[in-house]
């Protein structure tokens, strides 16, 4: 049985990371397994930066947002010889084994540590569910109820003014936060990183909607897509709409973690410290369906994304629907 393990996040910090973090504490605990949390992830690790966590310290973060080891990116991680600091680190603390909270990319530092001899098991911690193999991310979910939450708000002014508004939210390369958000909040027109619009189709769909006097209209775009003030202008000329854009940004990050983010945290967290305390490692703990999964993290790196075209299809012809 091992005797110390390591706990730290990394890439983007997400809501229910410190849960994840406390679950693994609280399972490690319960057979008898220290924890030694690594601050601001890989580079914590390359640096020695670890501190004995415990039960105290598990149940002071359980709730927080954020992530109280803090995360920082490193790029050099992917050399050899960076990683082969961390794990003489490692070696010299005793420390046996590691669960890694994060997204793709630090499933992959996950994967090379197993391969240099220290068994890792990756929780899926982001804000926006594009861990394929996942159904779910740690995260996500706060980050949906904080957007919905605004665009109630916004639709609100909107509606009191007559005007259109442009709502740009986080995503990366997948539209979730935006299909999901866009789904439960009726916004009129949705585009995607996999189902791009064009500014042309966006505004001719908004000028539609103002010939047939609707009163308010949002525009709902992922990050990246385009320069969401300058299609605020855009639509404005075409539609006649008053139109401002607003960008969440980092707002969807922040605040404390729902119930639902918590619980998937916390769970991931046992289902992982059960994997490192049979042994194993080089996999990522997942949701699929209701059933948390150990998947081997090298064979889902490059799963194909499921297709929600079809569904964001029909969300796009529901709520287009007006008739004065």
């Amino acid at each position: 049985m091992i005797k110390k393990i390591g706990v730290l996040t990394s890439g983007g910090d997400a809501p229910g990371m410190n849960a994840a973090v406390a679950g693994v504490i609280r399972a490690a605990n319960a057979k008898g397994i220290e924890v030694y949390g690594i601050r601001d992830g890989y580079k914590g690790l390359i640096n020695g930066w670890f501190e004995k966590v415990d039960i105290d310290f598990a149940q002071e973060i359980l709730t927080r947002g954020g992530t109280r080891l803090g995360s920082a990116r490193l790029p050099e991680f992917k050399e050899e010889s960076v990683r082969q600091i961390g794990v003489d680190n490692l070696k010299k603390a005793g420390i046996e084994a590691l669960v890694v909270c994060g997204g793709d990319g630090s499933y992959m530092g996950a994967q090379r540590l197993t391969e240099m001899g220290i068994n890792c098991v990756g929780l899926p911690g982001t804000i926006d569910n594009d861990i394929v193999s996942s159904d779910y991310t740690i995260g996500f979910d706060t980050a949906l109820n904080t957007i919905i939450e605004a665009i109630d708000r916004i639709r609100d002014t909107m509606q009191s003014h007559n005007r259109a508004a442009v709502v740009e939210v986080m995503g990366n390369h997948c539209g979730d936060l935006a299909l999901y958000a866009g789904t439960t909040t009726g916004c009129e027109v949705i585009s995607t990183s996999e189902s791009k619009l064009t500014e042309e189709e966006i505004c001719e769909q908004v000028k539609v909607l103002a010939k047939k006097g609707k009163r308010s209209v949002i525009v709902l775009v992922t990050e990246n897509l385009y320069d969401s003030n300058a299609l605020a202008k855009k639509v404005e000329e075409k539609s006649g709409y008053v139109t401002r854009a607003t960008i969440l940004g980092h707002t969807q990050r922040g605040g404390i973690p729902t119930g639902m983010d918590r619980y998937l945290a916390v769970t991931s967290a046992i289902y992982a410290v059960d994997q490192l305390a049979a042994g194993k490692g080089g996999v990522y703990v997942g949701l699929d369906g209701n059933k948390l999964v150990a998947r081997d993290i090298n064979s889902t790196l490059n799963m194909p994304r499921k297709d929600k075209s079809q569904e964001l299809s029909t969300i796009r012809l529901l709520n287009s629907q007006f008739k004065k």
